[in-house]
C-alpha cells in the first residue's frame, strides 16, 4: 500500500466500477501467468526496514516529516505514524560477500539518517514495538500527513461501524478500544523480498508459510505494549487486531481477516490474487486510466493497478507481489514476520537464516508442505510469537519440541546448506548464523533482553521502559548481536 491517493470520497458507482476493473486485471494476470510473460527468478535479496523515531529520553517523537527533509534521500518514506520512517533497500546479489555488503549498505543509512535525525531532536530505533510507546500517543492526530493513511483509517472503520477493540492476553493483559487505525504504527517490521519464477512461486511461498513460526520465534522482539508485558512478539497479534474490519458479527460469520495467515497451501500464485478478489471488498476503489487488456495485447506490459493496490490493503504475513521494472514484470514473496532490530547484525542474521532456508525447503524431493498440515504452521506462528524460543513448534520427524531445537537441529543446518547453495562465502554465512544460533543457546533475543532489562531495573514501570530503551539504543548502535548483550 505504498502508492499516493487523492483525498476522496467514494460513490457506489466508484466501488462497482473498481470491482469490475480489479477482475479484468485478474484475468489478464491470469492470461500472463499462461503466455510466461515474466522475468525469471534472480537472487537478489530485497529490504524495507521501517523505525521508530524518539526525543532524547527515549519516548516518541512526532516528527517523521522534519526527520525525512532532514536525509533528503529518494529511499526513505513515511509510515503509517508521525513517529516512523522507513527505508527500501534496493535488491542485491547474495552470492560471495553479499549479506556482508547488505549489512554494511544498511548501515551505513542507517547511520547517515541518524546523524540526519539528530538534527531535528531525534533518533532512530530499530525495534518491533517501541517500549515507551503509551496509549495516548497513538490517535487520529499522530497518523502521518500523507493522504493514504487518513483515507486507510476512514475506510476500515467506515467497514467496520465502530472503534477497534484491543484485547491481548499474555503475561499481562491489555483491554482497550481505539478510534483509529493509529495502534498499528506501533507495528514495526523488516520485510524480507525474493524474486522468483510464476512456476516456483506456489513452493517458495508454502515454504515460507511453514518457517514463519521458527523466524518468529528466533527473532521476537516486541514484548512490551502501553506499559504492559505481552507477548514475546506481541506485534503479531496487535497488527492483526488494529486492522481488522470486521464487527464481531462478521467475525463469528467466518469472514476472513485483512491480516491473514491464509487458510491452504497453494499451487499457484494465482491462487492468492483469485482470494484477494474473492473475499476482500475494496477497501480504497481508485480506478486508472490503463486497460489492462489492451495493454497487453498492444505488446505492453500492463501495471495491473487495481489489482497490485487491492493486493497491498490485505496483509497476508508472505504476500505476493507483482510488479514492473524496467519494462519487465516479475513477481516476489515479500516475508512480513520479522520485527525490526535490535541491531542491524541482527537484522542481517534473521535475514541469512531466511534466505538459506528459502534455497532449500522450496526445492526438496518430498516437499515439507506435503508433510504437515496448514493449521500446523499457522499454530506454530501464534505459539512463536507468545512464547518466543521457548514455543512448542511442530515439525515433521520431530514432532512438536521446543523452538530452539528445532532451529538448532534441523533448520540451522538446512539454512547453512542454503547459502552455500547461493554461493554465499563460508565466513560470511557462519558469522550470520551463528548469531541465530547463539540466540538459541543463550535463550535471548530482543524481546528477551527487554523483558530482563526491565525487571532488573525495578520501580515504575515507564520509567523502567524509559532506562531500558535509552540503553537499547546504546546497545543497537554497537552493532553486536543482542544475544551478547549483558542485562
Amino acid at each position: 500500500m505504498g502508492r499516493d491517493v487523492p483525498v476522496v470520497v467514494f460513490s457506489r458507482d466508484d466501488r462497482r466500477k473498481y470491482r469490475e476493473k480489479v477482475r479484468r486485471c485478474l484475468d489478464v494476470f491470469a492470461q500472463m501467468l499462461r503466455e510466461s510473460r515474466f522475468e525469471l527468478e534472480r537472487p537478489l535479496a530485497g529490504l524495507e526496514i521501517e523505525l521508530n523515531i524518539v526525543d532524547a529520553a527515549g519516548e516518541a517523537a512526532m516528527r517523521n516529516t522534519e526527520v525525512l527533509a532532514a536525509i533528503e534521500q529518494p529511499d526513505w518514506a513515511t509510515e503509517l505514524g508521525q513517529f516512523n520512517i522507513e527505508i527500501n533497500i534496493e535488491p542485491q546479489e547474495l552470492s560471495g560477500d553479499g549479506p556482508l555488503r547488505l549489512e554494511n549498505d544498511v548501515r551505513a543509512r542507517l547511520n547517515h539518517a541518524e546523524e540526519r535525525a539528530r538534527s531535528q531532536g531525534g533518533h532512530l530505533v530499530l525495534v518491533g514495538i517501541l517500549p515507551t510507546l503509551r496509549e495516548q500517543d497513538v490517535h487520529e492526530g499522530s497518523l502521518s500527513a500523507n493522504p493514504r493513511y487518513r483515507l486507510l483509517n476512514e475506510q476500515i472503520f467506515a467497514a467496520r461501524g465502530e472503534d477497534l477493540h484491543l484485547c491481548i492476553e499474555g503475561v499481562e493483559r491489555l483491554d482497550t478500544h481505539a478510534d483509529s487505525v493509529a495502534p498499528e504504527a506501533a507495528c514495526t517490521s523488516v520485510q524480507l523480498h525474493l524474486q522468483v519464477s510464476p512456476e516456483a512461486f506456489a513452493a517458495h511461498w508454502n515454504a515460507a508459510q511453514a518457517i514463519a513460526g521458527a523466524q518468529v520465534a528466533a527473532a521476537a522482539n516486541s514484548p512490551y505494549l502501553f506499559g504492559k508485558e505481552l507477548h514475546r512478539e506481541t506485534r503479531i497479534t496487535l497488527f492483526e487486531q488494529a486492522t481488522d474490519t470486521r464487527p464481531a458479527e462478521l467475525k463469528a460469520q467466518g469472514v476472513r481477516p485483512r491480516v491473514w495467515f491464509g487458510e491452504r497451501w497453494i499451487t499457484s500464485v494465482f491462487d492468492l490474487f483469485e482470494e484477494n478478489v474473492s473475499y476482500y471488498p475494496a477497501l480504497l476503489p481508485l480506478c486508472e486510466d490503463e486497460d489492462p487488456r489492451a495493454e497487453l495485447e498492444q505488446g505492453r506490459i500492463p501495471q495491473l493497478h487495481e489489482l497490485t493496490l487491492h493486493n497491498g490493503t490485505i496483509y497476508r504475513w508472505n504476500r505476493p507481489v507483482y510488479a514492473v521494472v524496467n519494462g519487465m514484470p516479475h513477481l516476489r514473496v515479500e516475508n512480513r514476520v520479522l520485527p525490526a532490530g535490535p541491531s542491524v547484525a541482527d537484522i542481517a542474521a534473521n535475514a541469512a537464516f531466511y534466505y538459506g532456508l528459502m534455497r532449500v525447503l522450496p526445492y526438496a524431493e518430498r516437499p515439507i508442505w506435503s508433510q504437515m498440515s496448514f493449521q500446523a504452521a499457522e499454530d506454530n506462528l501464534a505459539a512463536a510469537a507468545r512464547h518466543g524460543l521457548e514455543a512448542r513448534l511442530y515439525w515433521p520427524g520431530m514432532g512438536e519440541v521446543p523452538a530452539a531445537e528445532l532451529i538448532l537441529r534441523r533448520l540451522l543446518p538446512m539454512a547453512h546448506e542454503g547459502l552455500a547453495r547461493w554461493g554465499v562465502n563460508g565466513p560470511v554465512a557462519d558469522r550470520l548464523l551463528g548469531i541465530i544460533e547463539g540466540r538459541c543457546l543463550t535463550g535471548r533475543t530482543g524481546a528477551g533482553w527487554q523483558v530482563e532489562r526491565v525487571r532488573a531495573h525495578g520501580g515504575g514501570r515507564h520509567e523502567a521502559l524509559r532506562a531500558m530503551t535509552l540503553d537499547y539504543i546504546a546497545r543497537m548502535h554497537t552493532n553486536e548481536p543482542v544475544h551478547t548483550w549483558e542485562v
